[in-house]
């Protein structure tokens, strides 16, 4: 495509698929376009190491959305063309940048063929997340003349900046629970097709940890301290963080232990070996992208106590 200068980047809406949409946002940034990344005002935290990388905060409102996006058209005029990709299958996205003056290119979900310039249908094997967006990253700059990598990195990567190491440290001094421990994530936003997605053994897993002597600690958001200490009342609760500390404090714990969930995703961003318990998810397309982690459990079936702590016990004998 002719003169084409600036793509706006519509971000999914969920924290763990803001993480698997970065390398599509690593590899349209390497194009040397400008890439404005339009998503929930805290995702801009997952994305905040890449340089040149604009950010526009979204509402999830697509009238307000289609303003405040028209508005950065206006403010940003440049000298070349401005298109839309959009990961998302939302009709109410495709709908927002349509209205807002842009092409889009997308997934043809949800009824919204006819306000995409470039749709396209979602390949016919199952694709992770990660490898679905970014195959749709590439195929849409493709279609603008661009060549990107043919293959997204087999990991994710989020460095830790001096402020975010510090508040990590300071939670865990204030709990005094400075020694590396054990992070469980007890929690899960939603439900997955009616289901619960939280292993319904935190409490048992918990207090046979700290027999061994680990400590267990966990950083639920405010919302959700309430479910966390009903499913593991003996874990050390620490203050609340905001993403980048709590993925600073995910780089200081030994293992973290959780659901098929947002800190599955974050602990990707890290080093930490994490331990994924699948239950009512499919792992072929939601699994954390990092060979650090490793699974248990079935889609349909959850693992046992006494699997989880044997694996548990053998991921810390080789750590």
């Amino acid at each position: 495509m002719k003169n084409l200068e600036r793509v706006y980047i519509r971000l999914p809406n969920w924290i763990g698929d803001v993480c698997m949409s970065r390398p599509a946002i690593e590899a349209a940034l390497a194009s040397g376009l400008t890439i404005v990344a339009c998503g929930k005002p805290w995702a801009q935290a997952l994305l905040a190491d890449l340089p040149n990388l604009q950010f526009l905060a979204l509402s999830g409102q697509w009238r307000q959305d289609r303003r405040r996006i028209k508005a950065h058209r206006s403010a940003h005029p440049g000298a070349g063309r401005s298109v839309g990709l959009l990961l998302p299958d939302s009709l109410t996205s495709a709908l927002a940048f349509r209205l807002a003056g842009l092409q889009c290119a997308g997934y043809q979900d949800d009824g919204r063929s006819l306000l995409l310039k470039w749709g396209f249908a979602k390949p016919s094997q199952t694709l992770h997340a990660v490898q679905s967006w970014y195959w749709l990253t590439r195929e849409a700059f493709a279609r603008w003349g661009l060549t990107l990598a043919a293959q997204p990195a087999d990991s994710l990567y989020l460095p830790s900046g001096a402020d975010a190491i510090a508040a990590a440290q300071a939670a865990l001094s204030a709990a005094a629970a400075t020694d590396a421990p054990i992070l469980i994530a007890p929690t899960a936003t939603g439900e997955h097709q009616g289901r619960n997605k939280v292993w319904p053994h935190f409490d048992s897993l918990t207090r046979q940890l700290q027999a061994q002597g680990y400590t267990v600690v966990m950083s639920p958001p405010p919302n959700e301290v309430a479910q966390a200490q009903a499913n593991a009342p003996t874990a050390t609760v620490l203050p609340a963080l905001d993403l980048a500390a709590f993925v600073a404090l995910l780089r200081q714990c030994r293992l973290v232990i959780c659901n098929d969930s947002g800190v599955a995703h974050l602990a990707a961003l890290t080093e930490t070996p994490q331990l994924t318990l699948i239950g009512v998810t499919n792992p072929t397309r939601t699994r954390p992208w990092t060979p650090r982690a490793q699974l248990l459990g079935t889609y349909g079936h959850w693992p046992s106590v006494d699997d989880v702590l044997g694996t548990v016990n053998q991921l810390l004998r080789n750590e």
